[in-house]
């Protein structure tokens, strides 16, 4: 379920798709003074939720462990809202709820399309463009 083998560069994705998880962290809970709320900030919101979890689909492509995934980070937006209510200039919102639910459940319906197998092909483009051996001239 947790196999990897499709991937060589393992840790590469998984340290990224950590440091994505962190920065949205990061954002979710900062004191910037609050700007009036827009649609576009729920975008932004529904965007980074859906860029983690076309991330994370990659590499864990088994459907189980999607469906762990998407659950996890329900409750991982769930749990910013909350901390959000206890941030000062911060208030929990059921509007940035439901839009970083919309941008996961939005990414995982994508993550059963061509979109599925990036990291295999980044990977094997790396692997052309790599020299094999010293260039004589």
């Amino acid at each position: 379920m947790l196999s990897l083998d499709h991937l060589q560069y393992k840790r590469v994705w998984l340290a990224l798709g950590t440091l994505i998880l962190s920065v949205v962290f990061a954002l979710s809970i900062n004191t910037i003074p609050p700007r009036p709320k827009t649609i576009l900030v729920q975008d932004k919101a529904a965007v980074a939720y859906a860029v983690l979890v076309a991330w994370f689909a990659q590499i864990f492509q088994h459907d189980l462990a999607r469906l762990f995934l998407v659950s996890g980070l329900v409750l991982f937006g769930l749990g910013i809202e909350f901390a959000q209510g206890l941030v000062p200039a911060r208030q929990f919102d059921y509007k940035d709820a439901v839009a970083n639910t919309s941008g996961i459940v939005c990414s995982w319906g994508l993550a059963y399309t061509w979109v599925r197998n990036m990291f295999v092909k980044a990977e094997q483009l790396c692997r052309r463009l790599r020299v094999s051996g010293p260039i004589r001239v």
